[in-house]
C-alpha cells in the first residue's frame, strides 16, 4: 500500500486552489467576482490559479453576459471532483495515521 503522501495532488498544494475547489464542489457554478470574495484574493491571483485548474481539466470556464457585462463562471469537472476527492482522502488518512 503506498504511502498517504504520495497520493496527495501537487496541484492542490495551493491554499487558493483548495478554496476554489471547495467552492466548486458545494455549487454548481460560481462567479469569477463571489469565487474572489469568498476566497478573498486578488483578481490576478485568482486567475492564475484558476488557469492551473483549468490546465490540469479540474474545472470548467464558461463566459457569457449578464446584459453588456461579461459574467465568466466556473464549474468543476468530473475528472476534478475525482482528483479533489483523491487529494482529501489522502489527507484524512495521513491525519488518522499521525493521531
Amino acid at each position: 500500500m503506498r504511502n498517504p503522501i504520495e497520493q496527495l495532488n501537487k496541484v492542490f498544494d495551493s491554499r487558493i486552489r483548495i478554496g476554489i475547489m471547495s467552492a466548486l464542489m458545494v455549487n454548481e457554478d460560481v462567479n469569477f467576482n463571489d469565487l474572489k470574495a469568498l476566497i478573498d484574493v486578488t483578481d490576478g491571483n485568482l486567475a492564475t490559479h484558476i488557469k492551473t485548474l483549468e490546465e490540469n481539466n479540474y474545472i470548467k470556464v464558461m463566459k457569457g453576459f449578464i446584459g453588456r457585462k461579461t459574467n465568466t463562471t466556473y464549474s468543476i469537472t468530473t475528472a476534478g471532483e475525482k482528483a479533489f476527492r483523491a487529494h482529501l482522502d489522502a489527507l484524512e488518512k495521513i491525519i488518522k495515521g499521525l493521531s
